[in-house]
């Protein structure tokens, strides 16, 4: 290859170099800025593609989406000095590309760092005008508000940033606070609970006291009516045996005397000592007595 073709080839290879360093695409989610030597030249370029000059000029994109910032937890004193741990994070965006890279050189990282503590400072103020039910329930949707909106006039006018939002993901009580909390909960339903149970005792020796009377009512009842029956039983009994008396006195006295008999030698041990002249073995001596 000849000295001439090199040179052509180098020279093709300089102007490629030199215009893919001229050419720079902004896209729909960035904002960007030149700066010619440091200084800067063209601020705010819309999504497109630009050019500028090689070794002189240097183009800075940012990214110009919504951006969250997740703080850390943070104690603060309400107005009554109670302490609580709010949890919280930020959404914003770069609105003002000029003065965001004034104050920050472009570092998002300063940039989070001076919101972070804008926004601790904020909510540092914005809790220690309220009291805990406020914070916590009360007012918390206010006190949001009213810090998004102070925070980003404030970051506008200072870092050309828009504070879009400022929301708390948590709100605690510190350890310390709720181990107290908790154990005078527990204490409380300690007593609550001693207290039903005293309750459930009374009410329970108040069922028992009535299912007893209830008891002995229908035991009196079942006593009595057991009774009436019985003698009613008695007297048909009597009746049945008039009756069958009346119709035949020599087998009455018959079926009687077997009664008898089967009844004192149910069991073979037994021993009586009786007259055995006497009419209770009749029956058993002549059978065709009457």
């Amino acid at each position: 290859m000849s000295t001439r073709s090199l040179l052509i080839l180098g020279i093709l290879a300089l102007g490629g170099l030199v215009a893919i360093n001229s050419i720079f695409i902004v896209r729909e989610t960035e904002k960007a800025i030149v700066l010619r030597f440091g200084a800067l030249e063209r601020s705010d370029l819309k999504p497109g593609i630009y050019f500028k000059i090689p070794l002189i000029e240097d183009a800075k994109r940012f990214d110009a989406r919504v951006l969250t910032l997740d703080s850390r937890p943070e104690r603060f004193l309400t107005l009554e000095k109670k302490p609580l741990v709010v949890d919280s994070f930020v959404k914003w965006k770069v609105v003002d590309v000029t003065k965001y890279y004034t104050a920050s050189s472009g570092d998002e990282r300063r940039a989070e760092g001076r919101l972070a503590e804008r926004v601790r400072n904020g909510l540092r103020n914005e809790v220690s005008r309220r009291d805990m039910h406020e914070v916590v329930s009360g007012e918390r949707d206010r006190l949001m508000n009213d810090l998004t909106a102070s925070l980003d006039e404030e970051m506008r006018r200072e870092f050309g940033v828009s504070v879009v939002d400022v929301r708390v993901k948590r709100i605690d009580l510190p350890p310390e606070v709720s181990n107290k909390v908790y154990d005078r909960m527990a204490s409380e339903r300690q007593v609550l609970a001693r207290q039903y149970r005293a309750e459930g005792r009374e009410r329970a020796q108040e069922i028992r006291a009535e299912a007893e009377r209830e008891k002995i009512v229908i035991e009196a009842r079942a006593y009595k009516e057991a009774e009436i029956l019985r003698g009613f039983g008695d007297s048909r009994s009597t009746e049945i045996y008039a009756d069958a008396f009346s119709a035949d006195p020599e087998f009455y006295k018959f079926y009687r005397t077997l009664s008898a008999y089967t009844r004192s030698f149910q069991n073979q041990n037994d021993l009586l000592l009786i007259d055995g002249s006497g009419d209770f073995f009749q029956f058993i001596k002549d059978p065709d007595s009457p």
